[in-house]
């Protein structure tokens, strides 16, 4: 099975840039992109930041835009992004008894959890005592292996400025997943950076934003900065007990020159 996963749109109100960027013309390529190359996907997850400063334009210019999209998707939120003028846009999107823009996706490779973690006001996820009981009730629930999508990273992944701005209460999050036991990879946003490795065990990963990127800044003092590296969707591969993921940069059109020889002499 094939899913794609996109995020930190950051899009903005129609006649806008952003870091001289325009949002919606990457989502617009990068879903002509998908279309093209990965038609049969089962899915297209986008993971938050939808809109950069939650403004209701900017949803409707994601609603028009998403409708090229020939494969289904579902969305959830991010901390740039506004609950109340996102549901005014998408009153179809699934969410839960509380409100919050979560579900369970049901595929042939198990079982796909949207996780909100947007907290009004706050930079940092969220994982309140209400979101904790659905994800432990969802969990309980699957009885098969679960593939978790959320914006905000659970952990520390070595970058301090993105480490203070993570899910503000990985304690909970990790009982819960602790105790669940049927997780088999964790994917997210929100650092605008390709980022893999393994947490307690479980395997994850992070993708480039579709318009600015964060700079490797490994040093405490470090704060904060953006670049325009390329942008990037995940290609996920999902095949009984194994989980393939591909970095898709997607405007990358480069290539070798033709004639270029495979080993040539240096002058």
């Amino acid at each position: 099975m094939k899913l794609i996963q996109v995020s930190d749109l950051h899009l903005v109100p129609p006649g806008t840039l952003l870091f001289g960027l325009d949002p919606r013309a990457r989502l617009a390529a990068a879903i002509a992109d998908i279309n093209e190359r990965h038609g049969d996907a089962e899915l297209c997850l986008f993971t938050g930041d939808l809109a950069d400063h939650g403004a209701p334009e900017a949803y409707q210019v994601l609603r028009e835009t998403l409708a090229a999209l020939q494969v289904p998707y579902r969305l959830t939120l991010g901390n740039h992004d506004d609950r109340d003028n996102f549901l005014r846009a998408f009153p179809e999107a699934p969410r839960d008894e509380h409100g919050f823009v979560q579900t369970v996706v049901t595929t042939g490779a198990g079982d796909i959890i949207l996780l909100d973690t947007h907290e009004p006001g706050q930079v940092s996820g969220s994982f309140c005592a209400q979101r904790q009981a659905w994800l432990e009730a969802r969990l309980a629930e699957a009885g098969r292996p679960v593939t978790l999508f959320m914006h905000h990273p659970p952990f520390d992944i070595g970058i301090p400025s993105l480490d203070a701005i993570r899910l503000a209460e990985p304690e909970g999050f990790a009982r819960v997943v602790a105790e669940a036991g049927s997780i088999r990879h964790i994917f997210f946003g929100h650092v605008h950076r390709p980022v893999s490795g393994s947490w307690r065990g479980i395997p994850y990963a992070a993708l480039r934003s579709l318009v600015h990127q964060v700079r490797l800044e490994l040093e405490p003092e470090r704060p904060m900065s953006f670049d325009h590296a390329p942008p990037a969707y995940n290609v996920i591969l999902l095949d009984g007990e194994d989980t393939v993921v591909h970095h898709h940069e997607f405007l990358d059109t480069s290539r070798l020159p033709p004639g270029t020889e495979r080993y040539t002499k240096a002058e």
